[in-house]
């Protein structure tokens, strides 16, 4: 990560590029293609900063961020954290109330029925807790399946994931607004994943806070998404782009739709926008 010196930053379209990790900046193997490694390499050397801004706790996180040899900040577990990857350590940190997520759950419950959970502790080694009958993704992150869906709750939480049997994320997502939308932040991250937040907490809150930390702001940002926790970072950006795989929500509020994480969506616009 490149932060602008002086008598760069004014030639420049966009200071801060914002890149969203799955399904923007990560192809299906979790892997970053060569053509966008190298157009992001082309606009840091130009004297942008790249940032990552991702609905993944920093546990799932470090090993992607590592993997980029990023040293830079990164704004994790959807705002919650602010995180130095150069110096691995934790720069802001909010939890979720887990009396209001209780009282929340309960109301949920209450309208749709018995809900599936699984949690993310807080911290640099906060894992992810999977009670029964939670449907997990595929693939290498870790998590700790559990027996007792009270130790959910036994220490600080970032979030809180929700599936239902038969409702879909949208549908879940609304009811879960309606009913406990005063008492907790409801969003859809990717297929399968409803999370109950702290009230309030977006993606835009911890990317606000990490841009000024870098000496920016919203006007000098290019915000890249695809499913609607992206939508706050995109409002908050002075330039949205959806790619082409995005949720309908986000590409209704985007200022422009862009190829696939498969087929190098982010680096179309870098190589556009930052020419070598």
């Amino acid at each position: 990560m490149t932060v602008p010196g002086p008598g760069t930053a004014s030639a420049l379209p966009y200071k801060l590029i914002a890149t969203d990790l799955d399904g923007t900046l990560l192809r299906h193997d979790e892997t970053i293609s060569g053509r966008t490694r190298a157009a992001l390499a082309a606009a840091t050397a130009a004297g942008a900063a790249h940032i990552v801004v991702t609905g993944r706790a920093v546990p799932w996180t470090r090993h992607i961020l590592d993997s980029l040899d990023y040293h830079g900040l990164a704004v994790c577990g959807q705002g919650a954290q602010v995180y130095h990857a150069g110096e691995h350590r934790l720069l802001t940190s909010v939890t979720l109330d887990r009396q209001l997520a209780g009282l929340a759950l309960s109301k949920i419950e209450a309208e749709v029925g018995p809900l599936l959970l699984a949690a993310s502790r807080d911290g640099l080694e906060g894992e992810v807790l999977v009670a029964p009958g939670y449907r997990i993704q595929e693939g290498p992150l870790p998590n700790v399946m559990i027996q007792d869906p009270g130790e959910l709750w036994a220490a600080p939480l970032n979030k809180l994931y929700l599936q239902h049997p038969a409702l879909g994320d949208d549908a879940l997502a609304q009811a879960a607004r309606q009913v406990a939308g005063d008492l907790v932040g409801v969003t859809v991250s990717g297929e399968g994943i409803v999370e109950l937040l702290p009230l309030g907490l977006t993606k835009a809150t911890g990317l606000s806070l990490a841009a000024r930390r870098l000496g920016m702001k919203a006007a000098d940002t290019l915000a890249f998404g695809d499913m609607p926790n992206d939508i706050s970072m995109f409002a908050w950006s002075a330039h949205g782009v959806a790619m082409a795989n995005a949720h309908d929500e986000l590409k209704a509020v985007a200022d422009e739709i862009t190829a696939s994480n498969e087929e190098d969506g982010i680096a179309k616009v870098l190589e556009r926008l930052y020419p070598s």
